[in-house]
Formats: C-alpha cells, structure tokens, sequence
C-alpha cells in the first residue's frame, strides 16, 4: 500500500487533515504529518528534517505520495527529497494537489492498493466534488466509454435512501466496496443524468451528487461483475453503513407504553416539575474591531493560528460528544473541522487582509457572515440549519483572534431550555434562574446535560429524540421530570395538575431541609455519611448549606480544562486548600485527574485510540505520565498536613495499579521531604467491573472503596452511558451491577474498609434502602440531593433492607429491582 506524507506549515492543520483522511480511509492506511516545527507547541514553519522522518515511518515499497500546504512546505519537501539515498528518492511523488480534499481522496484510493501515479491522481482532483456541488465548475466526469464496454454490463438500479445522499462518508463506503473486486464498476446518477463515472474514485462518486430519494444505476463488467453488484446492493440495503438518527428515541420507545397525546417520551434524570416557554441558546456577540493594518503578513498569522487553536477546540468539542452520545451525534463536529478548512471561506478573508489591508478579526466576521447568509438562502431546512454550526465556529475563532475566552451561549430569558445536547462548558455557564427544566434531544442518563440538572436541582428531561428540536422558540411546555415527558402547548387541565405536584414537591423539599443538617441514622442507630460531589471550591459553600457531612467526590478536572496549559503544583494546593478550608474540618475526598475518553486535555496530547473509553484515561494516564500524577499529589499531601484529605484514584483495574499509585502517595511524601500525613487515606473508585471482583485481593491495600456507579454500569451492561439510544440499559439498579457492588462490600467488610457510592445512584432516593442493605456507609451526591436522601436514610430499617438487598440480587432486571423497593416502602 502507497505511503501518504503531509506537510503543512501548522502541526495542528496537519493532524486535523490526517485525522479526516483516516477516518475516510481507515486506520490501515499508511499516513503520516510534519507540521510545525521541532519545539514546544509545534510553532508554524516547516522542516525538511522533519519530512525526511515522515517519509521514513510512511515508506513503502509501493511508494510515498507526498501533499504540501503552500509555500515553504514545497521547498521543505524538494529538500527532504534531496536528503534520501537515491534507491528512495525515484520512489517519492510530491503531489500538487489541494491539502485538504487530496488527503481525503488519496487516502481512499491508497487503500485500494493504487499506485503512487493513480493515488496522487486522485488527490489532484480532490476539489472536483465541492466544484460540481456549488456549481463552480463541470459537472461530473464522463467514463472513457472507449475503456467500458456499457453494453455488454451487467447492471442493477438502486435509490438511495440516505437522508443527505451519497456525502463524503457514504460514497467514501461505496467506492471500497466496490473497488474490492476484480470488476470494472461505474455509477450513473439516473435522477440528475450525470454520469456513469469510475467508482473507483471518491471525486466522481461523490461529483455525481447523488441526494436523498435519487435513482442510481451501478454497472460491472469483468470476472467478478456479480459479486461486486451484489456486495453494492448489500451495502445499499445497510444504508451504505450510516447509521440514522432516529425519529423516536429507541431507549424511550423500549421502556413502556406510547407518551400522552402532545407528550414526547425520553429518560427522566432529574426529578421536578417544569412549566414554562421552549428557550434555545443564544450566541452572544463579540465587539469586532474595524482596523486597518500595516502588517498583512502578521494578521495572515494571527488568522492561521486561529483557526488551528479552534481546531483543537472542536476536537476536544467532539471527543466530548463522542464519549456521551456515540460517534454519530459527534460527526457533526467533523463538518465544524472543515469550515476551518474551506476555502470559500478563507480565500475572501485572505483578500481582505493581504489586499485591502482590513484586519484578521473583521476580515474573518464578514466573510463568515456573508456565508451563512448563503446558507440561511438555501430551500432544504437541514441545509439553512448549517448556518448556526458555521457562526458557532466563526465565534471560536474570532475569540482567538481577539485573544478573549470562547463566549458561551446564553438564555435570553426564564423558560425550558431546548438543545441537541450540552457540552461540559454550556452546563457549567449554565443560569438556574433562567433554566427552569432542561430537555435534550440527545444524551442518556449520565449525560453532562443530565449530571448538571441534578446538580442544580433542574427538572430535566434527555433522549427525546430530534422531535424536540423542532419545536418552535417561545411555545408553552411542561416537562416532567418523573415521567421523562415533555408536553408541548399543554392543556389548561394538566398544567393546573402539574402545579399541584410542583406545590407539593416544593413543601416536601422544605421540610426536608430543614431538617438537612442533623446526622442521617438509620431507624436501627447506624449513621451514613451523606455527601457532596463538587468540581471546584466555589461548589463547597452550596454543599455545606444543603447539609453535607463533608465531600465524597472532589472533582479536579476543572482546573486542566479550559485552559492552554498545565496548572502548577502551587495554582491545585491553593484551590484544594480553599475547599478544604470551606469545609470547617468536614472530611474531603479528593480524586486525581480523571480526563480521557469524554474529557481530552488540548495542550495533552494523546495519541487518537479506537474506543477511548476503554483507553487510557484516569489513573491510566496518570501512570504513563508521571510527572502530571507527581505534581497534583505533592499538592494533596501539603494540604492533608493540616486538613481531613483522603485520596481517590479512578479507573483502577488491578493490583498492580493500585499498588503503583500508592507508591507514587509515598514517593509524593518522600519527594517534599514530609512524614507521610496523619489520616491520608488512600482509596480507589470501583467503576471497572475487575476491580469489584477483586476487591478481596484490592482491600487490603486500599483504605476505602468509592463505587462510581455511571462508569460501572456502562462497563457492566456495555451500554455507553451517553448515548440516549441504549439508555434505557443504563440503570445502575441492574441486578448485576448490585451483584458487583456486593461483593465489593462484603470484600471491604472482611478487612474492615468502608464503601462509599459516588455515582448517580446515590442521589436517587428510590435506592437508598438497597445500597445501605448491601453494606454502603457513605453516599456522594450533588447537594440539592443531600436533604432528600438525609430524609430517606432516617426510614431505613437495616434489617429490612438486607432482606431487601438479598430479593434484588436475585431479581430479573432493573425494572423488577425498583417494583421491589416500590412494595418495600423504605
């Protein structure tokens, strides 16, 4: 297979490209970058060294197709060629094709086994789709009917039902599948008239533009005509392998009866009554400054690291979205990474700086607009929606260019918040006085979107399905937040009986506040320690209001995220000693940085991995960086000196882990020259099934379990814990994710350790009696959940909930589980 090469003058253009030509192409193909140069952050430059070593790890013997951005980046590559012995040199080809679009499509074709010549061929015609889709130019190419006998071609007729036709991703499908043969195959778009054409080529499938509902004729000739046609109507019938949104949502859909008339039906993760008008988000607006400059070449470069800085933005945006809701909803920002490459876009921008002299910040706001103007002028609805996501990226990089944090959208006024879904830092900007429920398209249970409700005490409703997007701004809703239901222009009748419930929850609520700060004993004398999940200091004095006996879950990602680089050991001692001191002596469990997988860190790079949640994240990295680990547990030893600190690690699997990271504890102590401190415990999160069935071996070595209960029941039923479609699986109340935190228990008890539950599950009051039944002695939740389960800790018999505790082990389903304490009654 021909090896592909791309140099660009920006290291992060260059994995943005590569990363898309592999996803097009597929992780076999050989493909490697030299961008930037050979210094911290990868400054913009190129390097002909650096190309000689790409050359080196993309060699084959089939050849290497080299692809240049402009510039330097040619000489760079005449110069790498210079470099190699001769024997390798006759085998390089630098192509002159288009970066973007030619990685893409030399990426496909590379994969079919072409040669060098036809590989850089095809990369050369990588603009041919954007030029026949925007009218720029010739429409498809015609095939060589002198080199294709049509008439002596067998031939099968296809419509593509694909709601967006044969894009990128479906025709990239097509072009493999059918080049997989030894048969000459060609494509025609009957509908259009255009065509046949190669589908060989990736260019002239997807120039065909082949729409939702078009006829398609698919022809073959040569030894394997027939099984090439039937593996093409195989791949047809599977949809060209994209997955489709579905209309409903799958996981509501499974869990019961059809939702009321003018209800639609999600997953209830935040209980409460909301009634108010349908509020989107709105994106706020940046002062853009009209200047003139007398540096073009310096607003070029402004402009260039702009758009790589947003670039790693919107990767950290789809890595996001990828962990909660599944590659699918995450393409969307793959389409974001290719407004910062297009060159509609830019070249205006370009003209305007080196031209006209405007500068970068309103050079690039103009251009952005008359684009999503052109977008918003389009007939099909889906094409004009494209508008928001284009301004959405403009407004990431004019904050660059203006050196100002990313502004984050905004309610504009009290109501029931509609969105796709929320990102770690919508939720976190989020305003509870405006946001009076939340309801999601997307997303499942454990979903940020779903985390902040509860945190806030926000009814919310998630996984409603792309109905809830098409509601228009400003119409009445009621949300249910019990039922998982969103009621649109509800009835005068259910909206007075939505308020009596919302009354009446709300005295509930009251007296259990008041009752908040005293001890929660069980009816048989056994305290619970009821505390509080937070992420940052600020969280603490809301916690302690709501009556916690202290911090169960200190989060430390919010001070890696959001940020260019790493905080220093002295920035994480001040904030965990400002929480440890706004918790007046109450115990605090701090768990080390837990990124990875749903929370990628910009300034670290990791290298990309098939499933990263089963990567390297937690404790994982903390272990293959030693140096990030050591930092932030030198901080947590200066603070537990004089402060009730323990010490968490999450994602711990074995014992080997757990024994490395209590040497990395020891070797903290050692390296500030302490004893180590008086009362630091050392505890490990039980979210990995293997750390629950090894908690005997784990327990005499670890002080305290905390059982994250979102991670291990996604691990537990292989149901990712974001994605509204398998939603309806992830109830930690599942009879083998009990069965799981017994034995943890039962391990604990046997060394006299203590089990506390950190996940979701402890919020939720339904499953107080069971979790004390198995043996927990500690519950972490956010705190507006504290008095509640306060209040239900005080009904538990212990006794009784053993005998509970035994019947849900034994039970069917989840479902069974809750019927069970429903007739258990506390």
């Amino acid at each position: 297979m021909v090896g592909l090469v791309l140099v660009s003058h920006s290291w992060k253009l260059a994995e943005g490209a590569a990363e898309l030509a592999r996803e097009m192409g597929g992780p076999e193909v050989k493909l490697e970058t030299a961008g930037g140069l050979d210094a911290p952050d990868h400054p913009v430059g190129t390097d002909a060294v650096l190309v000689v070593g790409a050359i080196e790890r993309a060699w084959s013997d089939d050849g290497v197709v080299v692809l240049m951005d402009l510039g330097s980046a040619v000489l760079s590559a005449e110069m790498a060629l210079d470099m190699l012995p001769d024997d390798k040199r006759e085998k390089v080809l630098l192509c002159e094709a288009p970066f973007i679009e030619g990685a893409v499509a030399a990426a496909v074709t590379a994969k079919l086994g072409a040669s060098a010549e036809q590989v850089a061929a095809e990369a050369r015609g990588g603009l041919a789709p954007k030029i026949a889709h925007l009218g720029g130019g010739e429409a498809a190419p015609e095939a060589d009917e002198g080199s294709f006998d049509a008439a002596a071609a067998r031939s099968i007729r296809l419509v593509v039902t694909n709601p967006h036709g044969l894009h990128a991703r479906p025709a990239a499908r097509f072009v493999q599948v059918a080049s997989g043969f030894d048969a000459d195959v060609r494509v025609a778009n009957v509908s259009a008239g255009r065509g046949p054409v190669t589908a060989r080529s990736l260019n002239a499938v997807a120039t065909l533009g082949v729409g939702e509902g078009d006829e398609i004729e698919v022809l073959a000739t040569g030894t394997e005509a027939d099984r090439a046609l039937e593996a093409v109507r195989g791949l047809a019938d599977r949809g060209f392998d994209e997955e489709f949104a579905a209309e409903e949502p799958v996981a509501a859909a499974a869990a019961g009866p059809p939702p009321p008339a003018g209800a639609l039906a999600g997953v209830a993760t935040s209980p409460g009554v909301a009634l108010g008008v349908a509020r989107r988000f709105r994106p706020p607006v940046l002062e853009v400054p009209e200047r003139e400059t007398t540096d073009p070449a310096a607003e070029l470069r402004a402009l260039e690291d702009a758009l790589g800085a947003a670039a790693v933005d919107i990767d950290a945006q789809r890595a996001a979205v990828a962990g909660r809701a599944g590659e699918y909803q995450a393409a969307i920002f793959d389409a974001h990474r290719l407004f910062l490459q297009d060159e509609m876009l830019l070249d205006p921008v370009r003209t305007e700086i080196r031209d006209r002299g405007r500068g970068a910040p309103a050079a690039w706001s103009s251009s952005v607009e008359v684009m999503a103007a052109e977008w918003e002028a389009l007939e099909e609805d889906y094409m004009r929606a494209r508008a928001a996501d284009l301004r959405s990226v403009g407004l990431q990089v004019l904050a660059h260019l203006l050196a100002v944090p990313t502004p984050r959208p905004r309610l504009e006024g009290p109501g029931i918040l509609v969105a796709p879904d929320l990102t770690p830092a919508d939720a976190a900007g989020l305003d509870p006085a405006l946001a009076l429920g939340i309801a999601t398209a997307f997303g499942g249970p454990t979903s940020h979107a779903a985390i902040l409700a509860r945190s806030l005490g926000i009814p919310a409703v998630v996984g409603l399905g792309e109905r809830a997007l098409q509601v228009p701004e400003g119409t009445a809703l009621a949300l249910d937040g019990d039922a998982g239901l969103l009621y649109v222009e509800p009835s005068a009748e259910l909206t007075v009986e939505l308020e009596e419930r919302r009354r009446v929850r709300a005295v509930a609520d009251r007296e259990a506040r008041a009752e908040a700060h005293g001890p929660a004993v069980t009816v048989d004398g056994t305290v619970v320690e009821v505390a509080a999940n937070v992420g940052s200091p600020e969280e603490i004095g809301a916690a302690v209001e709501a009556g916690c006996d202290g911090v169960g879950l200190f989060r430390t990602e919010f001070l890696f995220m959001e940020r260019g680089q790493m905080p220093s050991e002295d920035e994480q001692e001040a904030a965990y000693r400002r929480a440890a001191e706004a918790l007046g002596g109450r115990p605090m469990v701090i768990r080390t940085l837990d990124v990875g997988a749903d929370k990628p860190l910009p300034y670290l790079a990791q290298p990309p991995e098939a499933n990263p949640f089963l990567g390297v994240r937690g404790l994982r990295l903390g272990l293959e960086r030693p140096d990030l680990l050591a930092a932030q547990l030198r901080a947590i030893v200066r603070v537990a000196v004089d402060h009730p600190v323990r010490v968490m690690f999450p994602m711990v699997a074995t014992l080997d882990e757990l024994r490395a990271a209590r040497g990395a504890v020891d070797a903290a102590a050692d390296g500030l020259g302490l004893p180590m401190p008086e009362g630091l415990e050392v505890g490990i999160m039980v979210e990995v099934p293997s750390a629950a069935l090894t908690a005997a071996v784990l327990a005499p070595e670890a002080d305290f379990f905390s059982v994250g209960t979102n991670d291990l029941t996604q691990y537990t039923l292989a149901a990712d814990r974001g994605n509204d479609r398998v939603a309806s699986l992830s109830d930690a109340l599942h009879p083998a994710v009990l069965r799981l935190v017994a034995a943890t228990c039962s391990a604990a008890a046997a060394h006299g350790r203590w089990v506390g539950v950190c996940g979701e599950l402890a919020g939720d009051e339904t499953a107080t009696p069971v979790l004390l039944g198995l043996g927990v002695t500690e519950l972490s939740m956010s705190a507006p959940a504290i008095p509640n389960v306060k209040r239900a800790v005080r009904k538990v018999d212990l006794g009784r909930a053993r005998e509970l505790a035994t019947s849900a082990l034994e039970a069917p389903s989840a479902e069974a589980v809750r019927e069970l304490v429903g007739r258990h009654g506390g």
